[in-house]
């Protein structure tokens, strides 16, 4: 296939241009148009400018602003939303406006769409949550509309926590860790749906492949663990204590509400269209997970 790819330079898209390529498929990667400052829009007319328009048989739709980097303010809230709806508004309608449409727009949500939802188990018809995260998620998949009124294949991927050895999440984690000042945070029964960056490329495949998959999926691994299991197998892998618990107070006073919302929020998130559909996962342990994870860096 030929690939249309935005947000290939973060983890999760340079993971998935290099996957994809060692899997015979060629990729284009769209990139920011730094004249706009902060704003989430592409620089489009490069496409035909310097290739001619190509046709694509698919696009995977990456882009947005770091949400877990600095405190929210006002505008990095504003950021946050803008990067993520105005750049993939206009990227479905580019895609629904060319003359040989791709078969499929895959673009990037995430499993902050449900919200803080205790530990009831949330599947793709679930309901969407109504804090800041989930409000950011529900205008991101509502941005894919020109695509898919177009007659586009449209697949919204509610992505859990990837865990890389090559950055993100885990990596700043592990200082803490290893240095023995890490804990649970707050009670420690807030679920975390977490997910190994060996499935998440893999899941993309597998649903650029299935032509009978559309809508909403969540990408996570088959089982999420509370905030206290991660904490102690995490720890358990790096062979150090884990005892330095942080109250939530702490958490909301350091934090912010990023801390609110992305560590003290609890959602169990499962896969079924992925486990319905046949996808079988290769990272399905978290403690494997980890350990491969911490191998590589």
């Amino acid at each position: 296939m030929n690939i249309l790819i935005t947000g290939a330079s973060g983890l999760v898209g340079s993971a998935l241009a290099e996957f994809l390529f060692a899997a015979g498929h060629s990729f284009f990667s769209l990139q920011r148009n730094r004249n706009n400052g902060d704003q989430g829009f592409w620089n489009l007319a490069r496409i035909g400018d310097e290739h001619g328009m190509p046709t694509f048989d698919a696009v995977i739709n990456l882009a947005g602003d770091n949400i877990a980097s600095g405190r929210w303010t006002v505008r990095k809230k504003k950021l946050i939303m803008e990067s993520r709806v105005a750049g993939t508004t206009e990227l479905a309608t580019f895609c629904a406006g060319l003359p040989v449409k791709p078969r499929v727009l895959l673009s990037a949500s995430a499993t902050g769409y449900y919200g803080d939802r205790g530990n009831t188990l949330l599947r793709e018809t679930s309901t969407s949550g109504d804090n800041f995260v989930a409000k950011v998620c529900r205008a991101w998949e509502s941005a894919t509309e020109p695509a898919r009124q177009a007659g586009i294949r449209v697949v919204n991927c509610r992505i859990g926590m990837v865990l890389s050895g090559n950055g993100g999440t885990l990596s700043t984690m592990l200082p803490s860790f290893k240095l023995g000042i890490a804990g649970v945070v707050g009670n420690g029964q807030q679920y975390v749906s977490w997910v190994g960056i060996d499935d998440v490329v893999r899941m993309f495949l597998f649903l650029l492949e299935r032509d009978d998959i559309s809508g909403s999926v969540n990408m996570v691994a088959p089982e999420a663990v509370t905030n206290r299991d991660f904490t102690k197998t995490l720890g358990s892998v790096v062979g150090r204590p884990t005892v330095m618990n942080m109250p939530a107070f702490v958490a909301k006073t350091v934090f912010g509400q990023m801390g609110e919302e992305l560590v003290l929020s609890s959602s169990r998130v499962v896969p079924q269209v992925l486990t319905e559909h046949g996808y079988r996962f290769v990272s399905p342990n978290l403690e494997e997970t980890l350990r491969s994870c911490i191998e590589e860096t």
